[in-house]
């Protein structure tokens, strides 16, 4: 059976700035499987968002349906769509990958966000720094919590992604 058959529910996850919603978009035409962003359900287009209730709502539409790829990291939800997927992908590319993918998409307008960002603000810097500390170790836990379950991939560099995107298409 090939991959994109027994994927229905998957997770993309990682550092800002690695190209998590590049994969799950290209991962999406691939698999024909629904793609959503974790950004667009949380942020309003005046820079504002949603309360947790409303999200957390409409997350629970997506889990609840057949298939889809969901993109981002929200910490708080994060175990409740592990538990509901088939499939994770990591992207654990250094600091400076990271980096370099934010900086070069401020400006530009982007599908995965309702705004385009004006300049690369520091404290979203220092999030990208901080996040191997502060966030990457709990990404790590629940792989290994659920590494018996789940398909687990983890690249750590976006040419090994874009590998794996190119054998999925045969």
């Amino acid at each position: 059976m090939e991959k994109e058959e027994i994927m229905r529910k998957v997770l993309v996850i990682g550092s800002p700035g690695a190209g998590k919603s590049t994969f799950a978009r290209k991962l999406s035409v691939v698999t024909k499987l629904p793609l959503y962003y974790l950004d667009l359900l949380w942020h309003k287009p005046d820079k504002t968002t949603v309360s947790r209730e409303e999200f957390d709502r409409r997350l629970d539409e997506i889990i609840k349906t057949r298939r889809w790829i969901i993109d981002g990291n929200y910490r708080r939800t994060l175990e409740t769509r592990f538990q509901e997927c088939d499939t994770v992908f990591l992207m654990d590319y250094p600091l400076d990958v990271c980096l370099l993918g934010a900086q070069s998409r401020i400006g530009k307008q982007r599908e995965d966000m309702p705004w385009v960002e004006a300049e690369f603000e520091e404290e979203f810097k220092q999030w990208i720094l901080d996040f191997p500390k502060s966030q990457l170790p709990y990404l790590y836990e629940l792989l290994e919590k659920y590494k018996k379950e789940k398909e687990i991939v983890i690249f750590r560099s976006r040419e090994k992604a874009e590998d794996y995107l190119n054998s999925l298409q045969g």
